[in-house]
């Protein structure tokens, strides 16, 4: 699933291209107003928070969508037909004045709405590290409220800090030195809260470290523990562990650690090896 830098730099690049674009034609094809006519408005502005893309227009309607695990965006030039395979994939079309079209492909969410109404989309959200109205704070207040959870759990409850996902929590973990499935409340909030801004910061705006935690960009060696099930730890050598997914429970997502850089405070390991 894409987190909430992908879904940055997926705004930033629809902003560059399209923003101040006027939509002649297009409609949507699934949400709350599927097969509502797009045309006539103008582009005003992008906006994410977490996993959240908000498409605003000049009319005072914002388009909200959300990637999830599939969903993707692309954009054809002038006189460019979208490939005959994807094209039952189409949620979104907006076919610009100048030629071009920009596509939202198997998107889950799309949802129209009063721009003055986004609150009633994403106002459950918790503080985002990529927003300008960012509250470390409050991010930590909201985080500190259920001690006993479990780190990975917890960090990915978007209802705390938005935009932390999978890989983010994984790597976060082995970061504070803390096991996966160990009690948020034996870290550090403040500091942990600190380190995943600065990371989420980093990976959005900082040419080449997209998701790079090891800054080392090589194949293989960008991650701690995230996808490296099996391989010997970066910093120990010691092999690392996984848990699978836990089917139709989001807060049991594939977990990787380290046994040793990440220990867990009982007297056994949680989990078992590869």
């Amino acid at each position: 699933m894409p987190e909430g830098d992908s879904v940055f730099r997926l705004r930033q690049r629809l902003d560059a291209a399209t923003r101040g674009a006027r939509v002649v034609d297009g409609e949507l094809r699934s949400g709350n107003a599927a097969g509502r006519r797009l045309g006539g408005a103008t582009i005003t502005s992008y906006d994410t928070h977490g996993k959240h893309l908000l498409t605003r227009f000049d009319d005072g309607s914002t388009l909200h969508t959300h990637l999830r695990m599939q969903g993707r965006w692309t954009i054809t030039g002038p006189g460019r037909r979208l490939p005959t395979a994807v094209r039952d994939q189409a949620r979104v079309r907006m076919s610009l004045e100048d030629g071009r079209e920009v596509w939202g492909l198997d998107l889950p969410v799309v949802e129209l709405l009063p721009t003055r109404r986004e609150a009633d989309a994403i106002g459950y959200l918790g503080p985002d590290p990529l927003r300008e109205d960012w509250d470390a704070a409050e991010a930590v207040r909201r985080l500190s409220q259920q001690p006993d959870r479990p780190f990975v759990a917890a960090l990915l409850d978007q209802t705390r800090l938005a935009g932390l996902g999978n890989l983010w929590v994984n790597e976060l973990a082995f970061l504070r030195g803390i096991h996966p499935f160990a009690p948020l409340g034996t870290t550090d909030l403040e500091a942990l809260v600190a380190l995943a801004a600065r990371c989420l910061r980093v990976s959005a705006t900082v040419p080449g470290m997209y998701q790079v935690t090891t800054g080392d960009r090589r194949k293989g060696f960008a991650h701690w523990v995230a996808g490296r099930a099996g391989r010997p730890c970066l910093r120990c050598g010691t092999r690392v562990r996984v848990r699978d997914e836990v089917a139709n429970d989001p807060e049991q997502r594939r977990t990787w650690w380290c046994p040793r850089c990440q220990p867990h405070p009982s007297a056994s390991d949680v989990g078992a090896p590869v």
